[in-house]
This record gives structure tokens, C-alpha cells and sequence, in this order.
């Protein structure tokens, strides 16, 4: 996914644990249908609770990890995190956005160890673990806050559905065999009128995800701007945008074409009848993510698309 930090707001490393109070509690998120997040959570787990600091997963994960006694159990409500002094994630990218749902709603930041192929929202891989328990114990990581999106469905003027999304929210055909006709809107005027496959709005967090796929740039963490990007347009100016962080982007789909549908993250999903229009703006909640390194967003594209870099000089010194 990406590493797209709306305001790349950072607060400073935190202080040192060595006298730390006892009633720190962890909510661990796992990804259960993975064996490798089984094992991975066992150690996650067993050196949190060594180390003094509480563990809370939910309950409907329980019976898919060895828990000891001492794990607290909640329900999988949004506010499961509440409480809680960080959200610990192991999975690959769709286990990452489930816990972003999490993270958004209590104000928990999210540290995400990556499981699986890309994982551009994971600050650790599964080889850290031992790293990753360690910092998580002496707080020593930092925080930054990530953009979001707020979405609304209209229809007939009427507010039918809200969501929000903090990789992209995507206007999509429902029929493989019909394409979509939209227009395109930013900021109260019509910018394009097209068929195809849909739209992806994006975060710059959602650069490197579906919007990246779908032909649009990579936006570094430190720009605030909202993305753009057509799905497989046919039209002669189609091209993905870039927009200020304040804009409004809006898609209508068009009411002689067929129904629609609306994505977000690639986890939520809500049918879209013709002539529905879709309005896309910056969230009012950013989601907190915990960071562990200080790696340049240049290195971790690179590391992360094995991207060829051999014959590179650098700077003259």
C-alpha cells in the first residue's frame, strides 16, 4: 500500500520504559487464517506479557491463537482498541486496513508487521518480531498521522450512504460486460465525461495501492493532495490528477448507463444506481501510524517494488 502521510505529522520518539507503569495493554490484530500470523502472535504475546504490558484480541480470533489466560477478550466492535496503548497488526495489506478501522476509530496508532508480498502499510516485517516487541516495550517508536477520506453517496439530492477510506474509494462498473459512464468533478465544476471501467480516488497513502495500478503517480508522504485516476477510460483526456487536499472531487454516474459500485479500501462495498452521484473529500480523522524507522520514503519504494538501482553515484561530495 503506501506510505502517503497526509501532514507526515510526527511526534518525537517517545520517552523510555524503564519505569514504565504496568497497566499498559497492546490490542493485538491478527490475521488467524495465516499460520504464519498464528506463530508470529504467540511470540508477539508471550514477550509482551513478559515484559509486563497487557494484550487484548478479540474474541472471535481467540480459538484460532494459543492464548494464555492472561489475554483479555472483546468484542469485534469498532471501539475494541479503546484504551489501548498501540494496535499491533500482523497480516499483509488487507489485514492492515481492517485494523485502520480500528486505529481511526479510537485514536490507537497502528504499527502493521507485514506477512505477506508488499505490505507499503507495514512498518516491520516477520523476521523483526524481536525488534518490533522490543520497541513496542521501551516506546521507542514515533508517531505520524495519515490522511483519510470521507465519502457520501447521493441520490435524487439525498445522502443515501457515508463511508470513508484511507487508501482510496473506487466508482467501479458492477457488470463486466457494460462499461461505466461517469463525469468527473473537482471542486463544484465538471472536469470529463467518459466510459470504462470506473474511478479510483486516492489518498497519497493510496498511491502505491490501486491507484498505482490503475495508471496514477506515486505521491510522496509529505504532499497533502487528494488523486484522481481513471480505470481503463475511454476518452481522449482521461488522465489521472492531482488536486489541493481541500478540493472535493465527485463522480456521477450517469443515469442512461448501468448500475455502479462503490469500494472502499477494497473492504466495504454498496451498490450504485444510476444517475448516483459519489462525493469524495478529506477525512476529519486521520489514522496514527507507529513507526520504528527512519527510512526514506525513496528507500522504502525501492525495497518494497524491488525497484533497479545499480550504477547510481549519489550526490558528488
Amino acid at each position: 500500500m503506501v506510505n502517503s502521510a497526509a501532514a507526515g505529522t510526527q511526534a518525537g520518539p517517545r520517552a523510555e520504559a524503564a519505569d514504565a507503569p504496568t497497566n499498559r495493554t497492546v490490542f493485538l490484530l491478527a490475521h488467524t487464517g495465516r499460520p504464519a500470523a498464528v506463530r508470529s502472535a504467540e511470540l508477539v504475546v508471550d514477550g509482551l506479557l513478559r515484559s509486563g504490558i497487557g494484550v487484548r484480541v478479540l474474541a472471535e480470533e481467540a480459538a484460532d491463537l494459543p492464548l494464555p489466560p492472561a489475554v483479555e477478550l472483546v468484542d469485534s466492535e469498532h471501539h475494541a482498541a479503546e484504551g489501548c496503548e498501540l494496535l499491533v497488526v500482523l497480516g499483509g495489506d488487507g489485514t492492515l486496513l481492517r485494523g485502520a478501522d480500528f486505529s481511526r476509530t479510537s485514536g490507537v496508532p497502528m504499527l502493521g508487521v507485514n506477512l505477506g508480498r508488499v505490505g507499503f502499510l507495514a512498518e516491520a516485517e516477520r523476521d523483526d518480531l524481536d525488534k518490533v516487541v522490543d520497541r513496542v516495550v521501551t516506546r521507542s517508536y514515533e508517531v505520524e498521522e495519515r490522511m483519510t477520506l470521507d465519502v457520501l453517496v447521493r441520490k435524487n439530492g439525498n445522502v443515501v450512504h457515508t463511508d470513508w477510506a484511507l487508501n482510496e474509494a473506487s466508482v467501479e462498473k458492477a457488470a463486466r460486460e457494460r462499461m461505466l459512464e461517469v463525469v468527473t468533478e473537482v471542486d463544484g465544476r465538471p472536469v470529463s465525461r467518459f466510459g470504462g471501467d470506473g474511478v479510483v480516488c486516492a489518498t497519497p497513502t493510496g498511491s502505491t495501492a490501486y491507484a498505482f495500478s490503475a495508471g496514477g503517480p506515486v505521491v510522496w508522504p509529505e504532499v497533502e493532495a487528494l488523486l484522481m485516476v481513471p480505470i481503463s477510460a475511454h476518452a481522449l483526456f482521461a488522465k489521472p490528477l492531482v488536486t489541493s487536499p481541500q478540493s472535493v472531487l465527485a463522480v456521477e454516474v450517469q443515469p442512461e448507463t448501468p448500475n455502479g459500485v462503490l469500494w472502499c479500501d477494497g473492504r466495504r462495498t454498496v451498490e450504485l444506481p444510476a444517475g448516483a452521484r459519489v462525493e469524495v473529500r478529506r477525512g476529519a480523522v486521520p489514522v496514527r501510524l507507529a513507526r520504528l524507522h527512519h527510512a526514506s520514503f525513496t528507500d522504502r519504494l525501492v525495497a518494497k517494488f524491488a525497484l533497479p538501482v545499480a550504477g547510481w553515484r549519489g550526490a558528488p561530495q
